[in-house]
C-alpha cells in the first residue's frame, strides 16, 4: 500500500460544495479495529443529511469523512480482535460513524460493525446491500410483524429502503402499499412487491388506502417524508398502528397529526437503524435474514450507477437530480 492516499472529506455543513478530496496518511488499527483497503462505498440520503448539519448528530469536529457504508479487504487488524480473517473481504454495518467515515481509500473501524461479504458478489454489489434492507427489516418484520392481512404503507417507495421494504413485506406476505409522485415508477414497484400504488402528493390518499385495504386502514407506515405525508395517511391508521419515520426527504420535521393519531391509538415511533446495530441480538437477527433471503433469491442487490473516486461530488448531483433509473449509486475505488 502506498504512503499517500485520497479521501473525500467535508470541511463544512453545506452540502456538496463542502467537499474536498485530499490525501492522507492511513493510520494503523488499534485495539479492536480493522483496517480495510476500501474497494468500493456506497451514498446515502443520511449522508447529506449529515452534510448539510441538519442529522441526528453532527461530527466531533471538520474537516470529516462521510458515510458509513463501505466494502473492503482486510490488510490489518487490531489487538484483540478475533474471528476476522486477513486479507478477506468484509462489509461495514451502518454505524454511528463520527470521524471514522468510510470515502477514502482505507478505513479504520471497529470490528463489531463489520460482516464477511456474501459469497458470488462483485465488490460493488456486496457494498450495496446493508443499509438498505437491514434498515427496512427491523420495522417491517420484526416491529410491524408483516404477515397476510397486515396492511402497511411505504412512502418514498422507489428509495432504496422503500423498494426494499416492499421487498421483505412480500416475503411476509403483507399487503404492501407504495407511493411516488410519478406513474411512470409503477412496474418498478409492483415487481419490487407492491400490491397497490398511489401516485401524487397526498390528494386523495386516505381513500385511496382504505380502498387499498378493504376498509381496514394501515397497520403499519415506513415514512422517509418528515412533515409532507403524515397528515394526510393518518386519517386512514388502523386501531393501534405504527408510525416508523427514519428519514425528512422534504427537510422538515413532521408535525404530529394528534387527534388522528388518538382516534387510532397510534404509536409515533423516529426509528435509526443504528440502534439496531449496537445491540448484539438485534444485529443477529438482521444479518440472519440478509444472508438468508440473498442466498434463496428472495431479495437482490440493486446498483443504479457507479462513479469513480474523483467523481463523488458528481455522483451526489446525479442521487439529489430527478430520475427514473432505481437503486444504489455506489463509489467504486480504484489504486
Amino acid at each position: 500500500m502506498s504512503q499517500t492516499n485520497r479521501e473525500w472529506v467535508i470541511t463544512e455543513y453545506s452540502g456538496i460544495s463542502g467537499l474536498q478530496l485530499r490525501e492522507y496518511t492511513p493510520k494503523d488499527a488499534g485495539p479492536g479495529e480493522v483496517r480495510l483497503k476500501v474497494e468500493a462505498f456506497a451514498l446515502n440520503w443520511g449522508d447529506m443529511d449529515l452534510m448539510q448539519g441538519r442529522y441526528s448528530f453532527n461530527f466531533s469536529e471538520l474537516p470529516a469523512r462521510i458515510g458509513c457504508e463501505a466494502v473492503g479487504i482486510v490488510d490489518q487488524i487490531g489487538e484483540g480482535v478475533t474471528d476476522i480473517e486477513m486479507g478477506a473481504r468484509y462489509c461495514t454495518l451502518p454505524y454511528f460513524y463520527d470521524m471514522k467515515g468510510v470515502s477514502g481509500d482505507t478505513v479504520l473501524i471497529d470490528a463489531r460493525y463489520l460482516t464477511k461479504a456474501p459469497d458470488g458478489m462483485s465488490a460493488v454489489e456486496a457494498g450495496s446491500i446493508w443499509m438498505q434492507f437491514m434498515t427496512a427489516y427491523y420495522p417491517i418484520a420484526e416491529l410491524a410483524k408483516a404477515a397476510p392481512g397486515v396492511n402497511i404503507l411505504v412512502t418514498a417507495a422507489t428509495s432504496t429502503a422503500g423498494s426494499s421494504a416492499l421487498q421483505i413485506g412480500k416475503i411476509s406476505g403483507a399487503n404492501m402499499i407504495g407511493t411516488s409522485r410519478f406513474e411512470y415508477n409503477c412496474d418498478y414497484l409492483m415487481q419490487a412487491g407492491a400490491s397497490h400504488v398511489y401516485f401524487g402528493e397526498g390528494e386523495g390518499l386516505p381513500e385511496a388506502l382504505r380502498e387499498f385495504t378493504g376498509g381496514v386502514g394501515l397497520h403499519a407506515v415506513f415514512d422517509s417524508i418528515g412533515a409532507g405525508m403524515i397528515s394526510k395517511y393518518s386519517k386512514a391508521l388502523a386501531k393501534d398502528a405504527q408510525i416508523f419515520t427514519y428519514g425528512t426527504l422534504d427537510e422538515k420535521l413532521p408535525e404530529l397529526p394528534m387527534m388522528d393519531l388518538y382516534q387510532a391509538n397510534a404509536t409515533f415511533k423516529p426509528y435509526s437503524l443504528f440502534n439496531y446495530i449496537e445491540d448484539a441480538d438485534w444485529k443477529e437477527k438482521g444479518l440472519g435474514f440478509v444472508y438468508s433471503a440473498l442466498e434463496s433469491g428472495r431479495i437482490r442487490p440493486s446498483i443504479d450507477r457507479v462513479f469513480q473516486m474523483e467523481e463523488y461530488a458528481e455522483a451526489w448531483k446525479y442521487l439529489r437530480a430527478p430520475r427514473k433509473s432505481h437503486g444504489k449509486v455506489m463509489i467504486e475505488v480504484g489504486d
